[in-house]
């Protein structure tokens, strides 16, 4: 059994690549270190921590592993390598991930050396059930490929706005799709999982949003398929995302983990929202990411009719009042006991109510929320420029869309389902990241979450121009991995051994 005492110095260091410099000569350490080899006794107190978290590297050196051993056994095939930091003052072992190598294919591995990487949040091997998970930023993927490297760049707010909003945002799914059926979804890969993807859209919203991520003072991640059942997975965003002030370890934000079906994370927005905007709070920024591993029993089993429509992937927002990309005009939300959708506890899968999912769950609420709020301020659906519907598939969003009165481009920009799957937590945060990657200043967006269970929340938020200023700095935008040309297509077989994870 796993030792937490050790994995948790483990993850203290690897989770972000913490290294420790010399102030005096520069060399640098991977490890918390306070003395210089170099300079002896007078680099005492002289020592700066520093990570490699959003550094890119160059893979110097790597090697095929073909055979993997005892807890890497899932990984089948790998490269493993070492990769050099800050023109090679510094050296760390690594694993190269997102390679699916197949029994008999030949790679030209001195090709590979040379290239630049960057680091990758991911589980380090498998483990029991009763374990804590492991977790490492030593894995690594070619920056030219799908996950590009962006620079974390702080700037400095220019504007204060009246209403709290949000000020920015990210979107992570995996490069490996499934098509079937018409539609395409993403499939994490063997060592992702809801907790890899909230980190990812989480690093890409602080890179967005140019904010000092020591003061975001409150996370809030909502997911359905958290790989406990009892311990948070807030507490490790928040860590490896290096939110609130570092002391002695410990990171002065508040972590929490939220749970409504499909609506985690949307739940969350308000209470982001009223926090920031607070008087008395001294919270500038809060974080809300929903993200899941979308689960679902193989074709043939109870459940199993989910398996056609399951993805992957998450969308991290950050909220505050300074360089407001969309301000929140208002919402609204609405909530009945419709058990349509369910999990007992110690059960692999959900199970659903079939028929039952449709007009007494999903369209019933879906429908008050957004029509109650447009009531309450006093909007008509042409008014909107752009809805986003909670999407379980193609066709319910569609028809909630017309029901309400909007037209075809007022939702088709936002419709992602048939992309990367229903993402659960992550898939109306996902559409409306899908909007606010197009949108111009001064529209509206109205979004309407849906959580079964049974619950939706609508709100409508009106675009600024700090959204155009701040698009450049977006690489990874909804389009850009739905487009990707690294886009990898896998099998069924492939698909639910990877969906298994590690």
């Amino acid at each position: 059994m796993s030792s937490e005492p050790i994995e948790r110095r483990v993850s203290y260091l690897g989770d972000r690549l913490r290294i420790s410099r010399c102030t005096i000569c520069g060399k640098e350490y991977f490890e918390v270190r306070d003395y210089c080899s170099n300079c002896g006794r007078k680099s005492y107190e002289k020592m700066a921590p520093a990570d490699l978290f959003f550094d890119k590297g160059t893979l110097e050196l790597c090697t095929l592993v073909n055979e993997p051993t005892n807890k890497f056994t899932k990984l089948e095939r790998y490269i493993y390598g070492i990769i050099s930091f800050h023109n090679g003052k510094i050296r760390v072992p690594g694993r190269l991930t997102d390679q699916l190598i197949k029994d008999g294919q030949t790679l030209e591995l001195p090709n590979l050396e040379g290239k630049e990487v960057v680091p990758r949040f991911r589980r380090r091997y498998m483990v029991n059930k009763s374990d804590v998970v492991p977790t490492i930023s030593l894995a690594f993927t070619f920056t030219d490929e799908y996950y590009p490297h962006q620079e974390y760049k702080i700037v400095q707010p220019t504007k204060e706005y009246k209403s709290p909003g949000i000020i920015g945002y990210g979107v992570y799914s995996s490069k490996f799709r499934i098509r079937e059926g018409g539609i395409e979804r993403a499939v994490p890969y063997v060592d992702e999982d809801s907790v890899t993807a909230a980190v990812e859209a989480g690093k890409l919203a602080l890179v967005h949003a140019a904010i000092d991520s020591t003061q975001v003072g409150k996370v809030y991640v909502g997911s359905e398929s958290n790989p406990y059942a009892v311990k948070p997975i807030a507490s490790k965003v928040a860590q490896v995302l290096k939110l609130g002030k570092e002391d002695e370890d410990t990171q002065s934000v508040d972590a929490v983990d939220t749970e409504f079906a499909c609506k985690a994370a949307t739940s969350m927005f308000k209470d982001a929202a009223a926090l920031v905007n607070y008087p008395n709070s001294d919270i500038d920024y809060a974080m809300v990411i929903g993200a899941d591993n979308s689960q679902a029993a193989p074709r043939g089993c109870p459940g199993g009719e989910l398996d056609l429509f399951v993805g992957y992937g998450g969308a991290a927002f950050l909220f505050g009042k300074k360089d407001v990309i969309a301000e929140i005009e208002g919402w609204y939300s609405c909530t009945s006991d419709t058990p349509d959708f369910w999990r007992r506890d110690g059960e692999p899968f959900p199970m659903h109510g079939g028929r039952f999912t449709g007009d007494p769950a999903y369209f019933k609420h879906i429908r008050k929320a957004a029509a109650k709020l447009m009531d309450k301020l006093r909007f008509k659906a042409r008014d909107i420029n752009y809805f986003v519907p909670h999407q379980p598939n193609p066709a319910f969003p569609t028809k909630v869309a017309r029901d309400l009165g909007f037209k075809e481009e007022q939702y088709n920009s936002a419709l992602i389902v048939n992309k990367f799957g229903n993402t659960y937590s992550g898939c109306s945060p996902m559409g409306l990241a899908a909007v606010l990657d197009i949108a111009k200043a001064d529209e509206l967006i109205l979004v309407a979450s849906y959580g079964s269970g049974a619950g939706s929340d609508a709100y409508i938020l009106r675009t600024t121009n700090q959204l155009l200023d701040k698009r450049q700095r977006q690489k990874m935008t909804v389009k850009y991995q739905t487009e990707n040309p690294h886009i990898e297509y896998v099998d069924y077989t492939t698909y639910r051994r990877l969906k298994l994870g590690m």
